[in-house]
């Protein structure tokens, strides 16, 4: 039986606006036993042969960080689809990746297109050091939507066909059946669609609606009949309010939402997962990177867009949780999240985002909080992150100890 006891930490728990001084946490075989404040006595500890103790004066014990969109197979900036990656060769630019942000505190990341069943399984059998994985195997786009990779001059695929890293076509309430069906059989977490245009395609605009609402509908059944959920790709408030209606649980970016659809978002009780970093770097990168000046113009109306809509959100009352989508090389500035939402949030709002929020989103609610019962998915940072949010978009230099159901993963406390 292991267990850990850490001893008087500043302890955030996922949900409350204030830390809490001089906190206990017992954690035994994978979940949290006790919480005692000011101290679990010695005569309280159950027999545990293997039980270490971590003195935590000075230090925060909080939930580890959740990142609910992700793309830890992007290993390039600008896919180019004449030229694709080996599977196997992508496969190892992810295993790095994930390995980066278990280290940057992220104990869970839910991928929002492109990583298959194999990675998570990977990870499961400790092949990859990484965080707990939730795939999305690939997007759903039509076509010419979002996730269809093909330039202008090029010719239309057979039904079903993968132009590229992240997504396939399907079309029609049958297409998008099958297309969902048979990511669900590959092992999918969750079902992405693309419900609006993006910056990184081609020959949509963002604000375009995209996926009918019959087409939606039928997605959103599929994913439903395996216990699951739809998240959605959309910039424009017509496409989040479309989707919504449809049944999607969480809308991705939302860049340019309005208060009518924000209502919306609020009245089904869905969530948003902006992803601001990602435009930050494609703004400050992106040319460097090779892409090209019409995506770099479409991320420029989003980014200018991005922070008012913190503002939107949160006046309609919907719940906002925490992702980064960036791709490739831009990737290492994952936690940079923390420090741009710093200039518009709250530091006890952008914590939940990241933890108890996060956790709800993706129905894992013993995730994202500090209390009795919960999984033992935690880190230790120098740090208050709720006097000081952006402590946590440094990890080199404040990320102490990562633990994941109870596991000791990364440990820079001295002996």
């Amino acid at each position: 039986m292991s267990a850990i006891l850490f001893r008087e930490a500043l302890l955030v728990d996922g949900t409350a606006d204030e830390p809490r001084d001089g906190v206990d946490v017992l954690v035994v075989d994978g979940r949290i036993a006790a919480i005692g404040e000011p101290r679990i006595a010695p005569s309280d500890l159950p027999d545990l042969p293997e039980l270490r103790v971590v003195e935590l004066a000075g230090l925060t014990l909080m939930p580890g960080l959740i990142d609910a969109h992700a793309h830890p197979s992007a290993a390039e900036v600008q896919e180019d689809p004449a030229r694709p990656m080996p599977t196997s060769l992508r496969a190892q630019y992810a295993r790095i990746e994930l390995e980066a942000m278990l280290r940057r505190g992220f104990t869970t990341v839910r991928d929002a297109g492109g990583c298959d069943a194999g990675l998570r399984t990977a990870i499961e059998r400790g092949l990859i050091d990484g965080p707990r994985l939730l795939v999305c195997g690939k997007a759903l786009s039509q076509t010419g939507g979002h996730g269809d990779d093909r330039a202008v001059g090029e010719t239309d695929p057979w039904p079903g066909a993968y132009p590229g890293e992240f997504a396939r076509i399907a079309d029609g309430v049958e297409g998008v059946r099958l297309a969902a069906r048979q990511e669900l059989r590959r092992g999918a977490d969750q079902i992405k669609i693309c419900a609006s245009g993006g910056v990184m395609s081609e020959t949509d605009p963002v604000r375009m609606v995209q996926y009918s609402e019959a087409e939606m509908t039928a997605i959103v059944e599929e994913a439903a009949s395996r216990g699951t959920y739809v998240l959605a790709h959309a910039y424009g408030a017509d496409a989040i309010a479309r989707a919504v209606r449809c049944g999607v649980r969480s809308i991705e970016h939302a860049n340019l939402i309005d208060a009518e659809a924000a209502a919306e978002v609020a009245a089904h009780d869905a969530f948003v997962v902006p992803t601001m970093v990602a435009y930050e770097a494609l703004g400050a990168f992106g040319a460097a990177s090779g892409v090209d000046p019409r995506r770099l113009a479409k991320n420029t109306e989003v980014l200018e867009a991005g922070l008012q809509a913190f503002a939107i959100l949160r006046a309609a009352g919907v719940r906002v949780g925490f992702g980064s989508d960036l791709l490739g090389e831009h990737r290492h500035m994952q936690a940079r999240e923390f420090a741009i939402r710093a200039e518009v949030e709250r530091a006890a709002d952008i914590v939940r985002s990241a933890t108890s929020v996060n956790a709800d989103l993706i129905r894992r609610p013993d995730l994202g909080r500090i209390v009795a019962g919960a999984t033992a998915d935690l880190i230790v940072v120098d740090g208050d992150p709720l006097a000081d949010v952006a402590v946590l978009a440094r990890p080199a230099e404040t990320l102490r100890m990562v633990v994941t159901a109870g596991r000791v993963r990364v440990d820079t406390l001295p002996a």
